[in-house]
């Protein structure tokens, strides 16, 4: 499995190409994008103040001893969630999000992540 990794003097790190995909149904409905980095933009069903979701990327790209970075890329109000990625296996990672907002948000916001390829020995 090729990687589209890119390391050029003066430019920056990271992946060449990426992907997008958007939930279907709710904030809690898998996706799938199998691609190193990506944005996942959730649907816009409400999310209460307090209340958190969990869904998951499948995605071919990662293993078990990979780690994911998520962050929210846009959409929605900034600094209105936060966000974890919960489980990383082979084959898929899982993201929950927290609405501390003080209000229910039906925003459908967008999530940046990237695969940094891990080993264990």
């Amino acid at each position: 499995m090729a990687s589209q990794f890119e390391a050029v003097a003066g430019k920056a790190i990271g992946y060449t190409t990426g992907g997008t995909v958007t939930q279907a149904t709710n904030k809690s409905t898998a996706v799938t994008l199998n691609t190193e980095s990506g944005q996942v933009t959730m649907n816009a069903a409400a999310l209460a103040d307090g209340a958190e979701v969990t869904f998951q990327v499948n995605n071919d790209r990662v293993a078990a001893t990979d780690v994911v970075v998520v962050n929210h890329g846009s959409g929605g109000t900034a600094g209105a969630y936060w966000l974890v990625v919960s489980t990383v296996a082979a084959g898929s990672f899982k993201v929950t999000v927290g609405n501390l907002s003080g209000g229910s948000l039906s925003q459908a916001i967008v999530i940046n992540y990237a695969l940094v390829k891990g080993a264990s020995s």
